[in-house]
């Protein structure tokens, strides 16, 4: 039996992140996600360590537990994940300089990030506190004292595009388009980073997603109707790799939070890994090549998913 194959006319475009060895290169498929039987994808979907400058006690405790005393220190964490984890990837949120929580001056958080860099020097994600100015602000100085080191930067929206994506230029990095789960809306800031000047092989969409029950649908459907546009439309303005911030929607989530016997009908604490590990996979399915992930145990269910998918 001759099994019907689609014929795709476009390509998404790889984008390394880092630099040397440890850099990681993502996108390039010739088709959508893992139907390896009908084109190239030269680069499997890769896992992010979430790593928190501040926060890490709203957690849940099952996933406190997973590492200890690192969290008591963003450069001991990433240690510890490179380590002891064998990370490839790290996502640092700069949770503390949001303005209505700490409030940590944007200087004080790119010198972190500089030393998480020059200590581990993995690829890394610098993701900001989602306040439009501060991040402007805080990414620009991240931008400055890691020059060089093509880390990805975000989220850059419509409102602080410019600043984010001018440091991204002038500094040597990535910049991670965010927008709110609609197709249009992440073409027309693709466009406008394009028309600033940002490489097209600097550029990762983050498209917005929530936890498996909690709007995951929305997402899907968005990411799916993305790859569609690109590979078989031949739309190269969204024609970039994906990246999904799921960890901390999945956690943040009533299912996964409570604790073991809280409502017996929930079963134990183990449900949140087991809901991280399904939302990664269908956000792979779907077409995401970079999942930020939280739990050790979450990426390793995922990692025995991916090989079956």
């Amino acid at each position: 039996m001759e099994l019907p194959q689609v014929k795709y006319t476009g390509a998404i475009r790889q984008v390394t992140v880092g630099t040397g060895p440890a850099s990681i290169t993502v996108g390039g498929q010739g088709c959508f996600a893992f139907h390896s039987f009908e084109g190239e994808i030269p680069n499997p979907p890769v896992i992010a360590y979430e790593i928190w400058d501040s926060g890490t006690q709203e957690w849940p405790e099952v996933c406190r537990r997973a590492y200890g005393k690192a969290l008591d220190d963003p450069v001991a964490w990433a240690r510890h994940c490179r380590d002891e984890r064998g990370a490839r990837i790290l996502a640092v949120y700069l949770v503390s300089t949001d303005p209505t929580g700490l409030n940590r001056s944007s200087a004080d958080a790119a010198k972190m990030v500089e030393r998480i860099a020059a200590e581990v020097n993995l690829p890394l994600i610098v993701w900001g506190c989602g306040q439009i100015e501060k991040d402007a602000e805080t990414l620009r100085l991240v931008a400055e004292a890691c020059q060089g080191k093509n880390l990805a930067l975000g989220p850059a929206e419509e409102k602080n595009y410019k600043q984010i994506g001018a440091a991204a230029i002038a500094y040597g990095h990535c910049v991670i388009a965010s927008s709110p789960i609609d197709v249009n809306l992440a073409k027309q800031l693709n466009i406008l980073l394009l028309d600033l000047g940002v490489p097209e092989d600097r550029i990762v969409m983050d498209p917005t997603t929530g936890a498996l029950g909690y709007g995951i649908e929305y997402t899907y459907s968005v990411m799916e109707r993305d790859r569609i546009a690109a590979l078989q439309q031949q739309d190269d303005k969204l024609a970039f790799p994906m990246v999904c911030f799921l960890g901390k929607e999945v956690w943040k989530t009533k299912e996964a939070s409570l604790p073991s016997g809280a409502i017996p009908a929930l079963g134990t604490e183990e449900r949140g890994i087991v809901m991280e590990a399904m939302t990664a996979a269908l956000l792979a399915l779907a077409g995401a090549d970079i999942l930020v992930m939280r739990h050790p145990k979450a990426m390793e269910l995922f990692s025995r998913l991916e090989k079956e998918l």
